[in-house]
């Protein structure tokens, strides 16, 4: 374990470290300290900088002259130029205006990193607080943001069988349907065109069934032949082959053997028409979606689950949901489906809730909580959800050693709840944790060093 000791005067946690501005520099009652004449070396503006005095704004005095006493207090001052001597701009062009390790690094400070105040009243002073690290019901459960879906194996997606021309349309977004309701009649040239096929296929099955019939008699008065018989047999089976399959062909279409050219589309499942894409007099082909229908007596909560709790997930696990549009209400469910991949913009997957909604009240895209129950309930050490901090995804806290000394732990999280972190490495029970106050904390873990004086270049 690595430790390293850090002396400073902590800033009052009540003096926010502002983005640099030239509207609050203006405006600063404090004066500048003088600057060398010979420009220094400009660094390049990236993200954090203070365009106008070239410094990470984070810790740019110029435009925070109450971070001033804090780098003084620290010997970390440049009284020519009055910057931090470990960065200042005009003595130090080669840092480009940041310290050693700002405050926006990468890496994740070392664990055991300690951190030393001054006086055992800086940190009171910097509003630090903590709580003890205690053994507390863990109740197994894992939070995440759900979102109501409709069931996709209840939503249908109706289209023209046929290209045609809507001639009439029976309902309208709203409307509620059951399985084989009417929805709209279109006429098609492609149904009227089978329609006369199938009156032609018709009458050649009754020409063909004469003649078979006919060359049946002929044979057994023996005047034709067998094989007259047997080719009567077979134009008469092709003909009624035909028949049978524009027959078939119009009742899928939704159209019948009568008429001219129209045929009716009709509801493929019961439920809501929930979209309208067409209106009356509109050509439609059969990619297009004219309508959607939706069942929402059962509907879908999709959570999106945090990488690191997938482990934990799994299906058959319980949820327990509330919705922030239907305060008061928590509904009860059981996972049926966890996605076998991530998403990686958002690093996490979905896991699916099924519910019953007869009433309607669960409305698509209504957003509320997931309460996942995680395993069998346990005692275990958990700290208070503020004292944790992720620093490059590493998830850490502030363990205080006394009133003027703290330590840098990286902990293994557990289960967590609205309230705590359950802790299964790196914080042992009655061990005092910052939960306020932290953010100088972590600013000097990564602080890796400050440079020598100005002057004595």
């Amino acid at each position: 374990m690595r430790s390293l000791i850090v002396t400073l005067l902590v800033v009052p946690a009540a003096m926010p470290l502002s983005a640099c501005s030239k509207t609050e520099h203006q405006h600063s009652s404090g004066s500048h300290a003088p600057t060398s004449s010979a420009k220094p070396a400009a660094a390049p503006v990236g993200d954090g900088m203070c365009e106008e005095h070239r410094v990470l704004e984070a810790v740019c005095t110029q435009c925070n002259p109450k971070l001033i006493p804090v780098f003084k207090d620290k010997q970390d001052w440049c009284e020519k130029h009055g910057f931090p001597e470990s960065f200042c701009p005009s003595c130090h062009p080669e840092r480009g205006g940041r310290p050693a390790a700002e405050v926006s690094a990468d890496a994740a400070p070392a664990d055991g990193t300690r951190i030393r105040f001054k006086s055992k009243q800086t940190a009171t002073i910097a509003g630090i607080e903590t709580a003890r690290a205690a053994v507390r019901p863990n109740q197994a459960a894992l939070v995440a943001p759900a979102r109501v879906a409709y069931d996709a194996t209840r939503l249908a997606l109706v289209n023209a069988r046929s290209p045609g021309v809507v001639r009439e349309l029976k309902v309208d977004t709203g409307s509620k349907v059951k399985k084989g309701d009417a929805l709209m009649t279109i006429d098609s040239a492609g149904v009227g065109a089978d329609r006369a096929r199938l009156v032609a296929a018709r009458a050649r099955v009754r020409v063909a069934d004469e003649s078979f019939r006919r060359e049946s008699q002929l044979e057994t008065e023996g005047v034709s032949t067998r094989a007259s018989v047997l080719r009567a047999q077979q134009e008469l089976d092709s003909a009624k082959s035909e028949e049978a399959a524009l027959a078939a062909s119009l009742s899928v279409l939704g159209a019948s053997s009568q008429g001219v050219g129209g045929y009716t589309l009709t509801a493929p499942l019961s439920g809501i028409v929930t979209d309208r894409q067409i209106n009356v007099g509109r050509f439609v082909g059969t990619q297009e979606v004219l309508l959607q229908i939706v069942d929402t007596t059962e509907v879908w909560a999709e959570l999106d689950v945090a990488e690191p709790d997938l482990p934990a997930v799994r299906v058959g696990q319980s949820v327990a949901l509330t919705f922030e549009g239907l305060p008061g209400h928590e509904l009860g469910g059981v996972i049926s489906y966890v996605a076998p991949a991530i998403d990686p913009h958002t690093r996490s997957a979905k896991a699916r809730v099924p519910l019953q909604n007869a009433d309607g009240m669960l409305r698509a895209n209504l957003y509320g909580q997931a309460r996942i129950a995680a395993g069998e309930g346990r005692s275990g050490v958990s700290v208070p959800r503020a004292a944790v901090h992720r620093v490059s995804d590493v998830p850490l806290v502030f363990v205080r050693l006394a009133d003027d000394e703290f330590e840098t732990r990286r902990v293994q999280l557990g289960a967590s709840t609205d309230a705590y972190f359950e802790v299964l490495e790196g914080v042992q029970v009655g061990e005092s944790v910052v939960t306020t106050g932290s953010f100088l904390l972590k600013t000097e873990t990564l602080k890796d060093g400050i440079g020598a004086g100005c002057e004595a270049h």
